[in-house]
């Protein structure tokens, strides 16, 4: 049989660490919710990644949490289901498949309805597989036994329930109002999917004249080409300028219609001229004066932005077009007299970039106030929904308690069409999950539903609703935790919400894990523009999942956004490099131990003692800490115990008898090498899975894979605190002889003399016990050890807990030489301080040099001054 020293290669290779290890765990089932009666159900939905293109590094970073918590609670025993899937996201995927069809020439027009639908079908099973490839490559543990997409036929069948229920409930209308129109896509948009930038444009003054040929009224608009389609000018009731021409008319210039004066609390006194052009077919807020004031509505657009014949002539021009001809048209007419520049804030489509149109349109709407009052009333519970970071409760709560009415209807053909049918003779509406019997009569609604209509169902229409009886819905719902970022805490968590508690009488989620956005170095956000956009596939080729992943996840506090760099993975890197080489050491080290010879009852040093209490520390505070979701300080702590204690000291510690001569003692040890080592893989492994597997597998154990092993638990047996306090003063001892023996450039090769003097016989005895570890790691060849030693006229000392150390001179260096080195360097910071002290009093130089500069030199001359100060007091020091 081979040793287990030749297990692990010299070097650390994530490639082939990470190699074939996932198609194990996917065969091994491991990762599949087992419906355990015994155990405790935990569960958590992927927030399921648009089959648009492949995944970024914000997706790495979201994925890896609910990795990191799923492990985690899998090897605390719960029943686990992480269940995973996809959206259909209709506006993108819809928009990426015309995309490629305009590259071949051709529009979905040409195609038709159905052709076109397997086209997008095709599109969707493509990045489907990248997506499921990028997600084995990160290394998650996902059901994939239960993989949903939004558009399967058991999640279609829970979107048409919630439509058919809403609409008999009165929550879905169909009405004519203003909304967001995308004019590249000619699909309405919901408030959100609409982002407002800063844009320089202008405001356009015009006088409308009076039909009486009384003057004229000024108005003044951002948007002048809408003005074909007023129907009235507005001003306030109160404004004892227009009070005399309140019921008037105006001729609309162009159209030649005559418009009517209204008087109208909307309109600001204080703002422009106080009287405003009122476009009802083209602005919210004109939408709602029209509203009161029983104004027609008149559209002057079409679809894709160009002018219809509303317009006259300039129909069939582009909007902004238009707009430049028709400026120049009324500057010609003297009805535009001035053009002052403006900076104001421009909807734009989310997915295409387009200005956003507001267009009347008819469309359907979920009215939103009883659903959002009764979301804001859940949070008031006991069993709210938790917010972690609680601030982004207020976040949330502020939305829904300013919601408007949610636009659901999409002109796309990607998605779930509307369950709506239209009588071909009466209009009649007839809503259900399927067609009417007669229907050669009903014409169905062409549209489809808004993206987060379906999402906004995940977490329960996942689990089989609206089947009550489904037993995946009964055991797992609601979900233990969602994980996502705060920048869709708006778009998603919120309708998740109102529609878990409107259909199930739960909240989806016990817990709102919310991390930030991934940043460059700078601070900046990634995006192609910049060109500073990171593919996480690409840095796990360099430096192996279990780097990103590790950098990913204890980065960053919850709610933080995450500055990316490459040196911050090369350092996981190094760190899981150290871990394999320590590991490395203690297999060479097993000389066969089996997990049925691992014996503690032998005699345990004070380092055995002291490294399984520091484990004990660990365990619970890691622990305790992924309970509240502070993975930063995990990494913290995990990085601590195995860099610092287990690395640097107890392997140091544990040479002592793994070389000796006693054959127990070898055992005592190899066994706590063996436990401290497959504890501390458990600890790491939902962090990095694929370096601590294969450690795992190597080690002494029981199990068939470190994912589904136990998660560590103290022991009370394992805890001394005694040894830890020791331990904690020998660690405090070495360190300062090294630090003495650095300062004077002495190796440690080099014996020296080392006197120990304490404040208490007890300190003494402590130490003594362990002189053999102060022996071996400050190679003293004079070690003295009590309350009082030899007095000594000449050393170097330094103060630790409960004693001092004394070092002498003559021991560590050759004074002569030493203090003929410090008079040359002396004599180098002696003509430094005269330079940069002769260049400060230089009147010439401090009027004209910048400020910058003098700073720095004034900086240089406090260094050298402060430089030569230390070295004179070490001269006078050695000279005694």
């Amino acid at each position: 049989m081979e040793k287990l020293e030749q297990s692990l290669p010299t070097k650390y290779d994530p490639a082939s660490v990470e190699k074939d290890r996932y198609d194990y765990w996917i065969k091994g089932k491991f990762f599949e919710a087992e419906n355990d009666k015994s155990k405790e159900p935990y569960s958590v939905v992927i927030p399921p990644p648009n089959v648009t293109g492949k995944l970024h590094l914000g997706h790495a970073w979201d994925v890896t949490l609910q990795d990191i918590i799923t492990r985690i609670k899998r090897m605390q025993g719960y029943d686990v289901l992480w269940l995973p899937g996809m959206d259909h996201a209709g506006i993108a995927t819809q928009a990426k498949v015309e995309g490629k069809l305009r590259e071949e020439g051709k529009s979905r027009y040409d195609l038709g309805r159905e052709k076109f639908l397997e086209v997008s079908w095709d599109w969707k099973e493509e990045y489907a597989g990248f997506i499921r490839e990028q997600w084995a490559k990160i290394g998650l543990g996902l059901d994939y036994s239960r993989e949903r997409f939004t558009l399967d036929d058991g999640l279609s069948k829970a979107v048409r329930e919630v439509f058919v229920r809403l609409y008999n409930k009165g929550l879905i209308y169909r009405g004519e109002y203003i909304i967001n129109w995308d004019p590249a896509t000619k699909t309405a948009l919901s408030d959100i999917e609409v982002i407002y930038k800063d844009v320089q444009g202008a405001f356009y003054h015009m006088r409308y004249p009076l039909k009486d040929g009384e003057g004229a009224i000024e108005i003044a608009t951002t948007r002048p080409e809408t003005m074909l389609g007023d129907t009235a000018v507005a001003v306030h009731p109160e404004d004892e300028r227009y009070k005399h021409l309140i019921g008037k008319t105006v001729v609309l210039p162009v159209t030649g219609r005559e418009i009517p004066i209204v008087a109208d609390d909307y309109v600001d006194m204080e703002f422009g001229s106080g009287a405003v052009k009122i476009t009802p077919a083209h602005d919210p807020n004109d939408f709602e004066i029209g509203n009161r004031h029983n104004l027609e509505r008149i559209l002057v657009m079409n679809e894709d932005g160009t002018m219809n014949d509303n317009a006259l002539q300039y129909s069939g021009m582009d909007r902004f077009a238009c707009r430049k001809a028709l400026v120049k048209d009324l500057q010609e007419e003297g009805i535009l007299f001035k053009i002052e520049d403006h900076i104001h804030s421009v909807g734009h489509s989310e997915r295409s970039g387009a200005v956003v149109e507001p267009y009347l349109s008819t469309q359907w709407f979920v009215s939103m106030k009883p659903l959002s009052d009764a979301s804001v009333a859940w949070q008031k519970k006991s069993d709210k929904v938790q917010f972690v970071p609680d601030r982004f409760e207020k976040t949330y709560l502020h939305w829904m308690e300013n919601i408007r009415d949610w636009c659901i209807s999409r002109q796309l053909w990607w998605g779930h069409r509307i369950p709506a049918w239209y009588h071909k003779e009466t209009g009649e509406i007839y809503v259900d999950h399927e067609a009417p019997k007669d229907i050669e009569n009903w014409t169905q609604d062409e549209d489809v539903l808004d993206t987060w209509f379906s999402s906004a169902l995940w977490p329960f229409s996942t689990m089989g609703w609206p089947d009550e009886d489904a037993e995946d819905f009964k055991r797992f719902y609601p979900t233990n935790v969602l994980v996502t970022g705060y920048d869709i805490i708006f778009f998603w968590v919120s309708r998740m919400i109102f529609q878990g508690l409107e259909f199930t009488g739960e909240r989806p989620f016990k817990d709102v894990l919310i991390h930030g956005l991934i940043r460059d170095e700078q601070g900046r956000k990634m995006s192609k523009s910049l060109g500073n956009g990171v593919d996480p596939m690409e840095v796990i080729d360099k430096y192996g999942a279990d780097s990103l992943r590790y950098m990913l996840a204890t980065g960053v506090s919850p709610g933080q956004d995450l500055r990316f760099s490459f040196e911050k993975v090369e350092s996981t890197w190094n760190f899981a490099n150290k871990i394999w080489n320590a590991s490395r050491f203690a297999l060479m080290n097993m000389d066969g131990l089996t997990y049925e010879d691992i014996d503690f009852s032998g005699e345990k040093s004070v380092a055995d003692q002291w490294i399984l209490t520091r484990l004990n520390e660990t365990i619970e505070s890691v622990t305790e800490l992924v309970e509240k979701y502070e993975f930063g300080e995990v990494g913290r702590y995990l990085y601590n115990f195995i860099w610092d204690d287990f690395c640097d000291w107890y392997i140091e510690m544990a040479k002592i008898p793994l070389y000796g001569d006693d054959e127990q003692a070898k055992k005592t040890t190899r066994s706590i090498l063996a436990y401290v080592l497959d504890q501390t893989m458990r600890l790491l492994h939902p962090f990095m899975p694929f370096l601590t597997e294969e450690i795992w597998q190597h080690l002494p154990h029981s199990g068939e894979s470190i994912t589904v092993a136990a998660w560590p638990k103290a022991k009370a047996d394992h805890q001394f605190d005694d040894a830890a306090a020791d331990m904690k003063l020998l660690v405090e001892l070495i360190r300062s002889v090294r630090n003495i023996r650095s300062e004077v450039n002495t190796p440690m090769s080099k014996q020296v003399e080392l006197y120990i003097k304490t404040g208490s016989n007890e300190i003494a005895g402590r130490l003594d016990k362990n002189r053999h570890y102060i022996e071996r790691f400050t190679n003293p060849n004079v070690l003295e050890i009590g309350t009082e030693v030899k007095s000594i006229n000449k050393a170097l000392t330094a103060v630790i807990s409960g004693a001092e150390l004394i070092l002498p001179l003559e021991g560590l260096i050759n004074i002569d030489e030493e203090i003929a080195r410090l008079e040359k360097e002396l004599a180098k910071l002696d003509k430094e301080v005269e330079r940069v002290q002769k260049k400060l009093s230089n009147e010439g130089f401090i009027k004209k040099a910048p400020e910058q500069v003098i700073n720095e030199e004034r900086a240089k001359e406090q260094d050298y001054v402060s430089k030569r100060e230390a070295v004179q007091n070490r001269i006078e020091e050695l000279r005694g």
